[in-house]
């Protein structure tokens, strides 16, 4: 009679599952991008982005090399998709304001760059490191779209606009700011964002 339980295999071992690499890599940029967002440059420790990742603190370094090229590579991912600003030059005010005044509502949960921005600025080397990353990415692409004069400085002057109320709404909760009726602060918003982002009569 046959036993019951089964016979070690004499074959080899199972080969352990190989790591994915570029899945590996995006899941530590992924979560040190919601962690500098949430707790800054200076709060957010390596230990704990690997941790929430799934891997050790030895892999991060293995990954990037230091927190500091793990913060600029998430500063590039967190600026190089488009939140706020979208594409079509035409309805670009109210499309931004519209967005930002969703994004900041109480009750939204968005990760902004801006608050990635916002809460690593104390730190010297990483708001350096924020700021190229803003002239990299969305302040070019904004430029690009303005027609007129001085389109660089307008559209940082617009981004400023832009931090601004992410500060006083969401960060601070300006109690003005987040009672306000979305309608009429989106309408109030895109009344500023005209001033800077339209061109000038000729």
């Amino acid at each position: 009679m046959e036993s019951e339980h089964p016979r070690p295999s004499s074959g080899p071992p199972a080969a352990k599952r190989p790591r994915n690499a570029a899945a590996t890599r995006a899941a530590i940029l992924r979560s040190a991008v919601e962690g500098f967002t949430r707790i800054g440059y200076d709060g957010a420790g390596v230990r704990e982005i690997a941790k929430d990742a799934g891997v050790t603190a030895m892999l991060v370094n293995r990954y990037f090399g230091s927190k500091e090229q793990l913060f600029a590579e998430a500063v590039d991912a967190a600026f190089t998709p488009r939140t706020v600003v979208t594409e079509d030059p035409e309805t670009l005010s109210h499309d931004i304001a519209a967005s930002l005044v969703e994004r900041t509502a109480p009750e939204a949960d968005h990760l902004s760059p801006f608050l990635l921005m916002l809460r690593s600025a104390p730190n010297p080397r990483t708001a350096e490191i924020a700021r190229a990353g803003i002239e990299r990415h969305v302040e070019r692409e904004l430029a690009d779209m303005l027609t007129g004069e001085h389109p660089g400085e307008r559209a940082a002057l617009a981004l400023s606009v832009i931090a601004g109320v992410w500060l006083m709404r969401k960060v601070l909760g300006n109690t003005a700011l987040v009672e306000a009726d979305a309608e009429e602060l989106t309408h109030r918003v895109e009344a500023v964002l005209r001033v800077l982002l339209d061109p000038e009569p000729s």
